[in-house]
Formats: C-alpha cells, structure tokens, sequence
C-alpha cells in the first residue's frame, strides 16, 4: 500500500450548520439536503442511496445499502422482498436506521425509528413503475437464498419471462414497501479539525426536540 489506512484523511471546509440555518422540525431540512444533494453528487454517487441497519431475532445487525423511493411527512419508503433477510429482520424486530453520505457535501445524515409496511396498492402503484426487466426480477429472485450458481437464477429468469409472456407482471406477494417513521433525525455536516457541526432533532411526545451533539 503506497498509504497506509492511519494517514487517510482529508479536512471539511465545504460549509458549517448552526441553529440559525435549521428549521423546528427535521424533515424540511431533509429534503433541503436531499435537494442539495442531487443538484451537486455526480455519477457514481446516487444521492437517494443509503445504508439500512436492521436487527435480527438474535440481536445481531445487518447493513446493506438500498435505494430510497419515498418520502413524505409520514416518513421514508423503500422497497423490498419481504421473504429476503431484511424482510425476516424486520418482521421480528420492526426498527430499522438509515444512513444517507453526501461526500460532495461533507454531510450525512442519520435516522432512526420503527418501520411498517406500506398498503398493497401503494406497493403496486411504485411496482408499475418499475423496469420491465425489474419487474420481471422481483417474481424470478429467491431473494437471499441460497442457489447453485448464476445458471440457477439465469433460468428462473427464463421461467418468469415465459409465464408472463402475454401479461404484464403484476406485483408479486411477497414483494413490497416498508416505510420508516422517523422518532431520531441527526444531519452532521463536516467540518475542520474534526469539530464537525451535529445538530440532532429527536421526537417528545409528538414534538421534535432540537439538541447540539458535541462532534
């Protein structure tokens, strides 16, 4: 290695978060960063990708990264294999934390909170929408199984395309949304010398509490 992992770092001067510039409740401040953040990412960074946390029935956690699809003052919607591992995580313990990094922006973003499935028709209406090829993925996938090889899914595809030959795929039932109600929101922008600026707004009995965290 030409540089080792103890001297990788670089300083954040891009911008500061005071009080001031931060509104009563976190989600408008949210969606200015998300704004933010299409408007400034570049490819290969997709500014809706985030990482999932979710815990198992025996309290070990998971991480993988997803796409959010969904977002409204109800909270923030993804979509998934509910028979997957996330799927069986989130049926025994339905809490779940997303974490969204802007790199471009020196900011990330955390949120916390317990998670529910959202209706069928709200699942079908975003399935619709979706790549046929997606689609047609989302009935063939034995998502998180295990399968002999890439020939295995490969002809599973094959099988799916030859059911749904004459129809369009409609949404499979094990296929479907989750959203997560946010009761924890903390936005840390970056800043010099590792004092970054963490504001962190957490739900009180329906009202959002905003505190400073000390970097």
């Amino acid at each position: 290695m030409t540089q080792t992992l103890a001297d990788m770092r670089r300083d954040y001067t891009r911008d500061g978060l005071t009080e001031a510039q931060a509104p009563d409740e976190p989600l408008a401040l949210f969606s200015q960063w998300f704004a933010d953040a299409v408007k400034t990412e570049q490819p290969p960074v997709e500014p809706n990708a985030m990482t999932l946390a979710t815990v198992d029935a025996d309290g070990r956690p998971h991480c993988r990264v997803l796409l959010l699809k969904g977002l409204d003052a109800s909270g923030f919607t993804f979509f998934t294999n509910y028979d997957s591992a996330k799927g069986e995580q989130l049926a025994a313990r339905p809490f779940a934390a997303m974490t969204f990094f802007w790199p471009s922006l020196e900011r990330q973003v955390r949120i916390e909170g317990r998670v529910e499935k959202v209706s069928p028709s709200d699942s079908d209406a975003y399935f619709q929408v979706r790549p046929l090829g997606s689609r047609l993925g989302a009935w063939a996938s034995p998502q998180s199984r295990v399968i002999a090889d890439r020939g295995e899914l490969e002809n599973l595809l094959l099988q799916t395309e030859q059911r749904f030959l004459d129809q369009a795929p409609h949404c499979p039932p094990h296929w479907g949304g989750y959203r997560l109600l946010p009761e924890r929101i903390e936005f840390w922008q970056g800043r010099s010398s590792r004092l970054h600026d963490r504001l962190n707004y957490r739900l009180d009995a329906e009202r959002w509490v905003r505190e400073r965290l000390a970097p």
